[in-house]
């Protein structure tokens, strides 16, 4: 019988997952994840199945981490997100939690893009730890992006983008994703991009803050290429602060956007 181990294609004359783990791997520990899923069941072999063991834990090798993403996420569509370059322009509550979700899900690169330091403000919602206190957001992101997924590539500008430089610092991103607080900012990153870049996909978030009211955060299609997640009116002031739930649910509306654009387009 054939089956695949770890992306291997491997010979056995074993008859059923158990048999084939204690042959491979002794008494050892490990994760199995057959034909997409993770199982602790037996069961019995049958010719082609994808297997993956991975020690528990135990750091995987690049090859055994893309395997282990093929075999969750399919190989088709795996390939079509490790070859993907996302850009996040700003690294707060949405674009730090964005950029962690796409590393998760293992994204090829990373174009990251923020001028802020970490404070303490930050810490009720974005994707930082007390040790980044007073370090660039670029660098800080970085390191949690290297600790969930080290096979990720990542391009962290410390830059503030304006008119005069957008279009240069965006020029080989074809998926852009708009994440920052300030609303004029916001306004020029989406007004600059679809003057500048029509044919690149944009995906902006606007009106996440507060609590409750979970399913009125939406993805709405605004044009051809530009998504716009969020309920639209939720704008932070006096009395309605940033949140951490309803952000992280904003977050995943864009980052699931964003996996849908790379997969499907």
């Amino acid at each position: 019988m054939v089956v695949f181990v770890n992306g291997e294609r491997t010979a056995t004359n074993k008859t059923t997952l158990k048999e084939l783990q204690i042959s491979l791997f002794a008494s050892e520990e490990v994760v199995t994840i057959l034909d997409g899923y993770q199982t602790d069941e037996d069961c019995r072999l049958k010719e082609n199945m994808e297997i993956i063991f991975m020690k528990k834990g135990v750091f995987p090798s690049k090859k055994e981490w893309e395997h282990m993403l093929y075999a969750r996420n399919s190989k088709d569509v795996q390939k079509k997100i490790s070859k993907a370059r996302v850009a996040i322009i700003g690294l707060g509550g949405l674009g730090s939690h964005i950029a962690i979700e796409l590393a998760r899900c293992g994204i090829g690169e990373l174009h990251i893009v923020d001028y802020d330091v970490v404070e303490p403000s930050n810490l009720n919602r974005q994707a930082y730890r007390m040790s980044h206190l007073g370090i660039p957001k670029v660098e800080a992101l970085e390191q949690e992006i290297k600790q969930v997924n080290p096979f990720v590539k990542v391009t962290a500008e410390r830059k503030k983008i304006d008119e005069t430089n957008i279009e240069q610092v965006l020029q080989r991103d074809m998926i852009i994703c708009e994440a920052v607080d300030n609303p004029k900012t916001k306004a020029m990153i989406v007004n600059e991009v679809l003057t500048i870049y029509p044919e690149k996909w944009l995906v902006a978030a606007s009106g996440m803050a507060g609590y409750g009211k979970s399913n009125e955060i939406k993805t709405k299609q605004i044009t051809g290429h530009f998504y716009l997640c969020g309920d639209g009116i939720s704008d932070a002031g006096a009395g309605n602060s940033l949140m951490a739930p309803r952000v992280g649910i904003c977050a995943g509306h864009q980052a699931n956007k964003i996996l849908e654009i790379i997969i499907e387009q």
